[in-house]
């Protein structure tokens, strides 16, 4: 049962189309599905949104706080609120997974992911679940800094957004905590567009 919606990203114009801010991409689709609006909260050195599912008390976050500092902000309002982390999804971009797919998991190490290695700190714990939106790889080590700071191509940024609108419509089962049928959901991904057919009499060129 999930409490706790996060979506990690950088605050600011220059950051806002860039890779990394995919889990900014998410919690926002995730607002507009859920008809609430996300405001700054001092407090949480976030913007926040509150709502009531069924009953139950429902927190959406964006941390303002910068990546490496995502866990002073996941933190402060899990702690205030007693949010165990088992009850907090965290959507982020993945560089191990392709664009168009998204992956759902629970608990592991931050693998490098300097806003879930600062949530790993924070919440003393790595058993929270994780949504890993795929942005791909560069493909070579030393350029995944620029990469994940860059602007997805159209046709990377489309498939980004595929995989976020199709991970958004298992929010009510993230919420009954029906994790199963939500990595169904999540992992299904549309097969690749066929090409159309080549005219007959055509050769290849």
């Amino acid at each position: 049962m999930i409490k706790l919606f996060v979506g990690l990203g950088n605050p600011g114009a220059e950051y806002e189309d860039t890779r990394h801010n995919a889990g900014f991409w998410w919690i926002d689709a995730l607002a507009r599905e859920l008809n609430v609006n996300l405001v700054p909260d001092k407090s949480y050195f976030a913007k926040v949104a509150r709502t009531q599912i069924k009953g139950q008390t429902l927190w959406l976050l964006a941390p303002q706080t910068y990546m490496n500092l995502s866990g002073k902000s996941v933190g402060a309002l899990a702690k205030f609120f007693k949010i165990a982390p088992e009850e907090i999804l965290i959507a982020h971009d993945e560089l191990d997974v392709v664009p168009g797919q998204a992956k759902l998991k629970f608990g592991g190490s931050h693998a490098g992911h300097n806003g879930l290695r600062d949530i790993h700190a924070q919440l003393g714990t790595g058993d929270y679940w994780r949504l890993r939106l795929g942005i791909g790889h560069p493909g070579v080590k030393a350029e995944v800094v620029n990469w994940v700071l860059k602007k997805p191509m159209l046709e990377q940024r489309e498939l980004i957004q595929e995989s976020i609108a199709r991970s958004v419509k298992a929010a009510d089962m993230l919420i009954q905590g029906d994790m199963e049928k939500a990595m169904v959901q999540i992992h299904t991904s549309k097969p690749p567009r066929p090409k159309p057919p080549r005219p007959e009499g055509l050769s290849a060129g």
